[in-house]
């Protein structure tokens, strides 16, 4: 087996870049896929979340535009690689991966999703870009208005198929792949392929080489499953008592007021917890988000549809407050720990009226997961979740303005730019946008997530000189605070959006 990416292939140009992240060794996922994407194949890629399969197909995305990197702004609204993810925070997580080896690589990317204005989007299609990571349904409105073309497509990215089918969203993307040229490069990437995914795959993929990473069941070897059987009284004094350990904590609930309710019963109890459903507006999805990525909040409260996909690291704890119904959502919500081969610990809370449920979930996941009956206080839950437990009264800041689509936070109210061009001249908003088309971005993710949310337009969160903007690089946390004004995160919602 390969040791490094140079022996599967990248070019030195993009180890480099690799390097720098402290990313030498290629994940399994990466090892098998890379030499046939690299060589221009077609490739059907299996690996649960969090196994690498972003820069899987990133990686071989790069390489093969390095040969022209002039031609998207030669051509204007033809992007040359697409990537249709299923949702708008996994089109921002790949555009973030994407955008130091499309740097060094000297070519520009967007990303588009709905929710927010399209005329960033439209401006940068016109300037010419050369990879495009969008969801399904914004993408197919701008065909239909004219602005984009996939004609001069040579490679195609399906990620998280399976989510996509999930999502009622195949029958978009098969149209969308009709409209790419016949012979370009396709890779398919999913957790899971059943039915609906193998019927893509067979009418779009030429001879593609398949790639099994991992079993489709077979939960993360350094993942320990617990299930809690509590009182029906109890479940919030648990949830609290574990969301106030140290670390980053995913809850699970099974609807969105669930989600709303929970994170507001989490602050009054004093834990730093944030929400992420579909009701809520894309600025607010993004504050909180990035909240949670930061480390302002400790406790992310959140339905399967908003969180699937998301690649958050360091994530050590994942509660199913409410149990799922399958078990493929029971996998997928696991998912979000123990990534990166790093441990992490499972917790689902059991009810007398759930026995049989929970019973049934673990047995179709294929996991023994230890049973203890607990409640308030019981000793297992410091055993789960190690450490002082630190309540902050009221828990996160209130916004004024919660759930607006326009005003403060980035780009035009809401998201990352509605599609920021990575390589250009500086640029801002008037919308307090953090980035818009043709901003550049400096520094570490994690420093933009946190310290970009000021901005300078109209609305903005910061008051007294905050460190927003755009620092060069800097820790996530250093700005979180500005001359004695707290940073804001919305905790509620704005019917908008799905999940």
């Amino acid at each position: 087996m390969p040791h490094s990416f140079a022996d599967l292939g990248v070019p030195a140009l993009l180890t480099d870049v690799l390097a720098r992240q402290d990313i030498t060794v290629p994940t399994p996922i990466q090892a098998a896929t890379l030499p046939d994407s690299l060589a221009g194949r077609d490739v059907l890629g299996r690996g649960r979340t969090g196994s690498g399969k972003t820069f899987a197909f990133l990686l071989p995305i790069v390489t093969r535009l390095l040969k022209d990197p002039g031609a998207a702004r030669r051509r204007g609204r033809a992007p040359r690689a697409l990537i249709l993810a299923p949702t708008r925070e996994l089109a921002r997580q790949i555009d973030d991966a994407l955008s130091a080896l499309a740097q060094a690589a000297s070519l520009t990317s967007l990303t588009v999703f709905g929710g927010v204005n399209q005329n960033p989007q439209v401006r940068a299609l016109q300037a010419g870009v050369d990879v495009l990571v969008a969801t399904p349904g914004r993408l197919e409105d701008l065909i239909g208005q004219g602005h984009i073309d996939l004609g001069q497509i040579e490679v195609t990215v399906l990620d998280e198929a399976d989510h996509m089918s999930d999502l009622g969203f195949l029958p978009v993307v098969k149209r969308l792949l009709d409209r790419t040229p016949r012979g370009s490069q396709r890779m398919l990437f999913s957790a899971t392929l059943d039915k609906a995914v193998d019927v893509v795959a067979k009418r779009y993929l030429h001879q593609p080489v398949t790639h099994h990473a991992d079993s489709a069941q077979s939960p993360v070897a350094k993942m320990d499953h617990h299930v809690l059987h509590i009182g029906t009284d109890d479940r919030l004094s648990v949830l609290t008592d574990l969301g106030s350990a140290p670390g980053r904590t995913v809850v699970f609930t099974r609807t969105k007021h669930g989600a709303k309710k929970l994170a507001k019963q989490l602050n009054a109890a004093g834990v730093r917890a944030v929400e992420l459903h579909g009701n809520l507006a894309q600025n607010a999805r993004v504050r909180n988000l990035d909240a949670f990525q930061s480390g302002a909040a400790t406790t992310l409260v959140a339905t399967d549809i908003a969180a699937r996909g998301i690649h958050v690291d360091d994530v050590t704890l994942v509660v199913h407050a409410d149990p799922p119904v399958e078990h493929k959502a029971y996998l997928h919500r696991s998912g979000r720990t123990a990534r990166a081969g790093a441990a992490g610990t499972v917790v689902t809370l059991m009810t007398d009226a759930q026995v049989s449920d929970v019973r049934s979930l673990t047995r179709a996941a294929g996991i023994k997961p230890t049973i203890t009956r607990a409640g308030t206080g019981h000793p297992v839950l410091k055993q789960l979740a190690p450490g002082e437990r630190v309540l902050v009264p009221g828990g996160m800041p209130k916004t004024e303005t919660v759930g607006a689509s326009t005003g403060s936070g980035r780009s035009g109210g809401g998201g990352r730019s509605g599609g920021a061009q990575r390589s250009g001249g500086q640029g801002r908003n008037a919308g307090g946008g953090q980035r818009s088309s043709g901003a550049r971005r400096s520094g570490s993710p994690e420093a933009q997530r946190a310290g970009g949310q000021g901005g300078r337009g109209t609305g903005g969160q910061r008051s007294g000189g905050g460190q927003g903007g755009r620092r060069s690089g800097g820790s996530a946390r250093g700005s979180q605070r500005s001359s004695g004004s707290v940073v804001t995160f919305s905790t509620s919602s704005s019917g908008r959006g799905r999940g």
